[in-house]
């Protein structure tokens, strides 16, 4: 199990190097009265790293705060509360579980869940706004008008390919990454790539039967190439449904939700040529049913997905393939442990409930189903250029299961 304070760890240096730009990053992106500012001040104080770079120690994780309700006390005290809150620093428990109690206790200062006039106000709107308002977002939908002259099968391999790497957008990411590298640079690849699979599968699926799930990661710049290739299962024939689940409520800096997705649909809309038309068939699409959201509590819960409710695992298992979107994702999918990365994926994901495809950009150290020859590759050029492949967000993956 991956744990959040191993020493010179990718885990570590989130809670230590990233969280705390983070909680920056939100006190400055809204006006909050000084109640939310010094909440959110004794959030970084509690989640500081210890003073000895090889300490686990330091204060135990708080509790959300008393005397206001929270409609989601009850789940959290069936993900493990009693376990680690008050009892374990933030240094002593799995990353995968200090990560999600740092947002859900984000949320709690900020006082989203309320009552009070803050609540529902998303605290990475800011951030989220001003990347669908750049200029690399309206760079990328007028590429769509290149579309036209690529082949068929280019043509899906092109919008597959853009909700892949579209995955690199990741907001928290970028605050500590180096934005400046791009996946078009000749150190990028896709070390595993089971799209031919993928495009097999949905094709055996008996006519206008075919129901595509996809589970989002990150809302703008990510999510806007994730809708357009549901557009185009749909208009293609494809999919005959397509269902996007995103969160509940707004998690880790660029989580979707659903006012992300008709932000993103608007957006798409306003654009000239092809990817105006893209926005106005997913606005109908929306009406009329054939593309559904969803969501769903557990999508914030701190555990792998081999722990979905059985609702959850009813849904997923009716689709004739499941898209999973990102590193989070993975990482719950596959199980956040130190796993060889020859492992198979079709057996760290033989629980899940039906045909999946997992589209991640590699941004954690989680990583399964690549050949050792490759393996031996990249970490040789890890040793010598001191970065990690695992974390770069250089390096990709889509794998299949069906």
């Amino acid at each position: 199990m991956v744990m959040s304070g191993t020493p010179g760890s990718f885990a570590r240096s989130v809670l230590t190097d990233r969280h705390p730009v983070l909680l920056r990053q939100v006190a400055d992106g809204h006006p909050y009265p000084p109640d939310v500012r010094r909440a959110l001040d004794a959030l970084a104080e509690e989640t500081a790293a210890p003073a000895a770079a090889d300490a686990t120690d330091g204060p135990s994780m708080g509790p959300l705060p008393t005397g206001a309700a929270f409609p989601d006390r009850e789940l959290w005290e069936r993900w493990g509360v009693a376990h680690y809150v008050g009892r374990k620093s933030w240094y002593d428990v799995p990353f995968l579980w200090a990560e999600n109690w740092f947002y859900r206790r984000l949320l709690a200062a900020v006082g989203w869940f309320g009552p009070g006039p803050w609540q529902g106000v998303d605290p990475f709107a800011p951030v989220k706004r001003a990347e669908l308002a750049g200029a690399e977002v309206a760079a990328e939908l007028a590429a769509l008008d290149g579309l036209d002259a690529l082949a068929p099968g280019e043509r899906d391999q092109a919008l597959l390919r853009a909700a892949l790497w579209g995955n690199r957008a990741d907001l928290g990411f970028r605050l500590t990454a180096d934005a400046g590298t791009t996946p078009d640079s000749a150190a990028s690849a896709v070390l595993a790539d089971d799209s031919p699979a993928l495009w097999r599968h949905l094709a055996a699926a008996p006519p206008g039967t075919a129901a595509v799930h996809l589970i989002a990661d990150n809302a703008g710049r990510e999510l806007i190439p994730d809708l357009i290739l549901l557009d185009h299962l749909l208009n293609t024939g494809r999919a005959a449904t397509a269902v996007l689940h995103v969160k509940p409520y707004p998690y880790f800096v660029s989580d979707a939700t659903t006012a992300d997705v008709l932000e993103c649909v608007r957006r798409i809309g306003r654009a000239p040529g092809r990817a105006g038309e893209t926005g106005v068939r997913l606005r109908e699409a929306l009406g009329d049913g054939r593309l559904a959201i969803r969501t769903h509590p557990f999508f914030c819960a701190p555990l792998p997905y081999a722990a979905m409710p059985g609702d959850l695992r009813a849904e997923l298992g009716g689709a004739t393939v499941t898209l999973l979107k990102g590193d989070l994702n993975y990482r719950r999918l596959v199980g956040d442990r130190w796993w060889p990365p020859t492992s198979g994926f079709a057996a760290a994901t033989a629980y899940f409930p039906g045909p999946l495809a997992a589209l991640r950009t590699l941004k954690s150290d989680v990583v399964v189903g690549l050949d050792a020859a490759t393996v031996a590759g990249l970490d040789a050029d890890s040793r010598t250029t001191g970065t990690s492949w695992r974390t770069s967000g250089t390096y990709a993956v889509v794998q299949t299961r069906t």
